[in-house]
């Protein structure tokens, strides 16, 4: 018996709702919070070897570009620990229903890019 249904294999046509996009990017932030560790303890290697490297190190993170990556690290740190709350809460049957987890995923947004934008100006 062959299925006649339509094949959507195009993921940018797909219209995916809003708790898919959190559950996508919770996990995106974890890789790229992996990622940014990894070059914030080769500069805490490297800011130890000796006084000079200190001062390089320190200068480097004075500069625009490493703020911007700090913040960037900062913000991914933020966002997949706002969600990482959210799925604990669920682990506790609060909002597992269509319109709570559609709730916790706009209450994740919101808290997520208020403190981002808090520790953007922080940076600063």
């Amino acid at each position: 018996m062959k299925d006649n249904r339509p094949v959507n294999l195009d993921i940018g046509t797909i219209n995916l709702p809003l708790t898919a996009y959190t559950s996508i990017l919770h996990r995106i932030s974890g890789v790229f919070i992996f990622a940014g560790v990894a070059l914030l303890l080769t500069l805490l290697s490297s800011s130890l070897e000796s006084e000079e490297s200190f001062k390089a190190a320190v200068e480097c993170l004075q500069s625009p570009v490493a703020k911007f990556a700090l913040w960037l690290v900062l913000a991914g740190l933020i966002y997949h620990s706002v969600a990482g709350v959210r799925h604990l809460v669920m682990d506790l049957g609060i909002g597992e229903t269509l319109e709570g987890g559609l709730l916790g995923a706009k209450i994740t947004v919101v808290v997520s890019a208020v403190l981002i934008i808090a520790a953007g100006v922080w940076i600063l």
